[in-house]
């Protein structure tokens, strides 16, 4: 399932800053399989508003329970860990700060969907992007 990301992708969107203003986000994800196709590789190079965002991000699957899981690294510093599935066409990541859903369409060129983050108790919508396959 994972072979549906690969590939090198358009990325736009808008993100919530601090403040609670939107910012365009733009540029590109690309996924790559390892050597031996367990891992998948994740780059992120986008700019929101003014500032770039560089992240790695390595996505496996634990043959045992089937579930799929992430790790992310960013230029800021940030780590995150996520887990994920996929039920019905509806993919959706679960970290302990972040969580996204999304789905593919146009035969699998476009995914797109909305990423929450959290705050205390509650979820708030964070960011909604597209990804269009090059």
């Amino acid at each position: 399932m994972l072979n549906a990301f690969v590939g090198r992708w358009r990325t736009s969107g808008r993100v919530k800053d601090s403040h609670g203003e939107m910012l365009e986000l733009s540029g590109s994800d690309v996924y790559e399989w390892l050597p031996g196709r367990h891992f998948l590789e994740h780059r992120v190079n986008v700019r929101i508003g003014d500032e770039p965002v560089y992240a790695l991000e390595i996505i496996g699957v634990d043959k045992t329970s089937g579930l799929y899981f992430m790790q992310a690294f960013d230029n800021q510093g940030n780590v995150e860990e996520m887990q994920a599935s996929c039920e019905s066409g509806i993919w959706r990541f679960r970290g302990a700060a972040l969580r996204f859903r999304g789905s593919f369409s146009n035969e699998g060129r476009t995914l797109s969907g909305d990423w929450e983050q959290r705050t205390g108790d509650h979820w708030h919508h964070l960011m909604s992007i597209v990804l269009e396959k090059e």
